[in-house]
């Protein structure tokens, strides 16, 4: 998100610092798979900006797409048993009335033209061709070189101590190094945004949510879509705490598969799972029973940085002017990151933007009691 908002600002002629505690994509940049869903949105403001982020990876930003590996892939959601491609139906012809490319599976035979590996005993599914995928930490380290070409600096290993206030609005951030004046500060800190609205005693309630991903020895290709069930539609829009996995499987162009996903709030706990990469491996393998014989290079996990209301914050807080926040975008901060940077950069700039950015407002927390 922060190199992101480095690329297009400083594309725009603003000045750019970008301050960053640890190493470039030491954070959940490089603990997820880079997805850029339409999909998996639930209906509204998000969808809009999903689909408005797309258009930047596809159209601003298409001469770089080899360098991060952009894969127009598409996705597949399936579903397990008659009552959920009832229930797929009907949300596809919903999103579909939106304006959204998506073809019914509506038999498994139908799928398996697609995914010829895929469980038969599955009842359908649906083809979104929108969907696609960059590789996260590649996405990042360029975004930041093209930054650094329009004069941006980039700082790491350097923590943000306080945020600096004067005559009523933020003037910069203090450093171990010392104060970095400026007119506007953004919180980028994805899942720790909230420490770093903190240091402005001000509220933001973005919360860690953890999640496992497993890969795979590399094999000859077998997995051509991203390929998930109707039920991770509905862990994604939850707000349940407790551990809640749902079958996410896609192939990658080293060979190697990815398996996911996992949800659960346990604060900033990275201790390895073992139930949750289990039931990980298990619904699986209730997708591609294939995958049964393949062994497991690793597995790594993250924390997504999720919100009550499961919208992101975007843009300036009412509470204290100068402070900006870009986080909360739970398990879409890739995929929306550029979309959200060119909408940033219009609004530093005092111009209209091109998507309305109320939903989105940092303070309707306030007065709240987060989930």
């Amino acid at each position: 998100m922060g190199a992101a908002t480095a690329c297009f600002a400083a594309a725009a002629g603003l000045s750019v610092v970008v301050v960053e505690r640890g190493s470039i994509a030491s954070g959940t940049s490089s603990r997820c798979e880079g997805n850029l869903l339409v999909s998996d949105k639930e209906l509204g403001p998000e969808l809009e900006l999903a689909r408005y982020a797309q258009n930047v990876w596809r159209q601003d930003l298409a001469e770089h797409a080899g360098v991060w590996e952009f894969e127009s892939k598409g996705g597949i959601i399936v579903a397990e048993n008659e009552a959920s491609a009832t229930a797929l139906t009907a949300l596809a012809e919903h999103q579909r009335g939106l304006g959204i490319e998506v073809e019914l599976l509506p038999d498994i035979a139908d799928v398996r033209r697609l995914e010829p590996y895929i469980n038969p005993a599955l009842a359908g599914g649906a083809f979104y061709p929108e969907d696609a995928q960059v590789q996260p930490v590649l996405a990042t380290h360029h975004l930041l070189k093209l930054a650094r070409e329009n004069g941006a600096r980039v700082l790491t290993r350097t923590p943000v101590l306080a945020i600096e206030t004067a005559g009523g609005r933020v003037s910069g951030v203090r450093t171990p190094d010392g104060v970095i004046g400026a007119g506007a500060v953004i919180n980028c800190a994805g899942a720790w945004a909230s420490d770093v609205a903190a240091l402005a005693d001000l509220d933001l309630p973005v919360l860690p949510r953890r999640g496992f991903v497993l890969v795979t020895e590399p094999v000859p290709v077998t997995i051509h879509h991203k390929v998930y069930s109707a039920g991770y539609v509905g862990d994604v829009a939850s707000s349940d705490a407790g551990l809640q996995v749902s079958p996410v499987v896609e192939g990658t162009p080293s060979g190697t598969i990815l398996l996911g996903a996992s949800r659960e709030r346990v604060g900033f706990d990275e201790r390895f799972s073992m139930e949750a990469v289990s039931r990980i491996a298990r619904a699986g393998i209730g997708l591609f029973p294939a995958l049964a014989d393949l062994r497991l290079l690793r597995t790594y996990s993250g924390f997504r940085p999720y919100c009550p209301d499961h919208l992101p914050v975007i843009g300036p807080d009412a509470r204290l002017p100068g402070l900006w926040h870009s986080a909360g975008q739970e398990g879409a901060g890739i995929g929306l990151s550029v979309g959200i940077a060119k909408l940033l950069t219009q609004a530093l700039q005092g111009e209209e933007t091109d998507l309305d950015l109320a939903p989105f407002r940092p303070e309707r927390f306030e007065g709240k009691l987060a989930a």
